[in-house]
């Protein structure tokens, strides 16, 4: 078992720090996969909604490689560019397609169709969804600018009335997206997202925030120290009581 090098709470938030970001991913997964066993075993099936993005790579590998009856469990994401195909490279729903559906075959994995002919009707018809299937797990990170899922601090809302909507996507966020290689240049990425809501992710019943890698430290600092504010949207996850931040040492590196 991977040994956490410290546990702390800041405000309701329950923080782990390990030493690597491999032994942050395997006790990531192995929480996880505790949470969607416990669903499953007492309710028959299990919800979660996962992110895509280069730091939730090994966490995933090693999630998928637990002993779990997918069968049983509906998965969401979270976002997705407007206009882009389902197979674009950068797509999440074929990094989801490839990385997660593809190998576990779970009971049905909905996603978020960002080149829909009516994107308005396609954030109705998504946050219909997660509204109609109690979430038992959400698993995301938090963004160089603060962000999660794609809730930039120009757009965060803290009681945003939708589940689902779409945004134009900050300097920070795109940049972000060139530098982690997923376009070219700036240029050529969307500018806008539809994305899920901060109240839609923090509506599941357990949460486990996984932020690996030294671009993300100032971010962490912001959400852990800063105030509490859209400035910084991932510092709403300190009034989450049902959420864990898990950090390693890299990212952890300004507290």
């Amino acid at each position: 078992m991977s040994q956490t090098t410290k546990i702390f709470s800041v405000d309701s938030l329950a923080v782990r720090v390990y030493s690597t970001q491999a032994d942050m991913a395997v006790d990531a997964a192995r929480l996880a996969h505790g949470l969607l066993k416990a669903a499953i075993d007492k309710n028959g099936s299990a919800a979660a909604i996962l992110a895509t993005g280069n730091s939730q790579l090994q966490f995933l590998e090693q999630l998928i490689k637990h002993d779990l009856n997918w069968s049983k469990i509906t998965l969401f994401h979270m976002d997705e560019y407007l206009g882009l195909s389902k197979d674009h490279p950068a797509s999440f729903r074929r990094y989801m397609r490839e990385r997660v559906e593809q190998r576990v075959k779970p009971k049905v994995f909905h996603y978020v169709e960002g080149d829909a002919l009516e994107p308005i009707a396609e954030c109705e018809r998504y946050g219909s969804l997660l509204k109609a299937q109690p979430i038992d797990l959400c698993c995301l990170g938090i963004g160089e600018n603060g962000h999660i899922a794609f809730n930039d601090p120009p757009v965060a809302n803290f009681n945003d009335p939708h589940f689902v909507k779409i945004v134009k996507l900050d300097e920070g966020c795109r940049q972000q997206q060139v530098g982690e290689g997923h376009f070219p240049s700036i240029e050529k990425m969307p500018q806008y997202a539809l994305t899920l809501s901060i109240p839609a992710l923090c509506s599941a019943k357990a949460m486990l925030a996984i932020v690996p890698e030294k671009r993300k430290a100032k971010a962490v600092r912001d959400s852990l120290n800063g105030p509490v504010g859209t400035a910084c949207p991932g510092s709403f996850l300190r009034t989450q009581k049902q959420c864990t931040l898990l950090l390693e040492s890299e990212s952890a590196s300004l507290l």
